[in-house]
C-alpha cells in the first residue's frame, strides 16, 4: 500500500484527486494540504510514501517546500525494524505546461517526479507507484524540456579534479556523457555496444555517486561540472 499527501491549494482538485485516487486499491491518501507550510507539517506527521505537489503552487518557494520534505532532519526519520532510519516522503509534482524552469528548480531540490497536469488517471497512479518504489517519473517530451532548460540557465564551470568527476570511471561518464545527451537506455545500450542491463546499472551508480534520485539531475550535474557543454 502506498501512503499519499495530496498538496494543492485548490480545494476542488484535492477533492477529486482524492477521489480518483480512492479508485486504486494500492493507494492511501493519508492526509491533503494547502499550502507549503502545512505540506512540510504533514509530511512530517504523517509520514506519506509520496506527496503529490501541485506545481502551481510550488512557485516561488516551492523547491524549499521539496528540500524540506525530502531532506528532513535526521531525528525527525521514524526508525524501522532493525535501527534503521525510515526513508524520507518522495515529491511527484504535477506540473502546468510552460513550467520547466520551476521543474528544473524543483528537481535540484529532490522532486522524484514530474507528470505534466493534463496526465491521464491511469498515468497519475502509475506514476505514484513507481515514485514510490524509488524510481524517477519524468516523460520524455518533459525531459527533452528540462535538458534545454538546463543548457540554457546552468552556468558551465572547468571539469576540474575535486569537482567529482574523478570518481567515475571511464564507462560511466561515457554513459553519463549519453544520459545528458538525452539518450534512453536502449540507445546508450546500441551506441556504446553494451547491454542495457549494463546501462541501467551504470545509471545507478552515477546517481548514487552524485546523491541524485532522477535521471535529469544527472543532466544538470554533466552540465554544472562542465563534462558536457551546451550548444551554441
Amino acid at each position: 500500500m502506498v501512503s499519499v499527501l495530496i498538496v494543492t491549494g485548490e480545494s476542488l482538485q484535492r477533492l477529486g484527486l482524492r477521489m480518483l485516487l480512492a479508485a486504486d486499491p494500492d493507494l492511501d491518501v493519508v492526509g491533503e494540504a494547502a499550502s507549503g507550510a502545512e505540506a512540510v507539517r504533514l509530511s512530517a506527521a504523517l509520514r506519506p510514501d509520496v506527496v503529490l505537489l501541485d506545481g502551481r503552487l510550488s512557485a516561488p518557494d516551492g523547491a524549499e517546500v521539496i528540500h524540506r520534505v525530502t531532506r528532513p532532519p535526521l531525528l525527525a526519520l521514524p526508525a524501522e525494524p532493525g535501527g534503521r532510519q525510515a526513508p524520507p516522503p518522495r515529491v511527484l509534482v504535477l506540473l502546468p505546461s510552460g513550467q520547466e524552469a520551476h521543474a528544473y528548480a524543483a528537481l535540484r531540490a529532490g522532486a522524484g517526479g514530474f507528470l505534466l497536469d493534463d496526465a491521464t488517471p491511469d498515468e497519475l497512479t502509475a506514476a505514484l507507484h513507481v515514485v514510490a518504489a524509488g524510481d524517477a517519473v519524468i516523460t520524455s517530451g518533459l525531459t527533452r524540456a528540462l535538458i534545454d532548460a538546463v543548457r540554457q540557465e546552468t552556468p558551465v564551470r572547468p571539469a576540474e579534479r575535486g569537482s567529482g568527476l574523478d570518481a567515475f570511471t571511464g564507462r560511466e561518464r561515457d554513459v553519463l556523457t549519453a544520459v545528458a545527451s538525452g539518450w534512453s537506455n536502449a540507445e546508450i545500450a546500441d551506441r556504446l555496444s553494451i547491454a542495457p542491463t549494463t546501462v541501467k546499472s551504470h545509471v545507478s551508480h552515477i546517481l548514487a555517486k552524485i546523491g541524485a534520485r532522477a535521471r535529469v539531475q544527472a543532466v544538470a550535474y554533466a552540465y554544472e561540472t562542465g563534462l558536457v557543454r551546451p550548444a551554441a
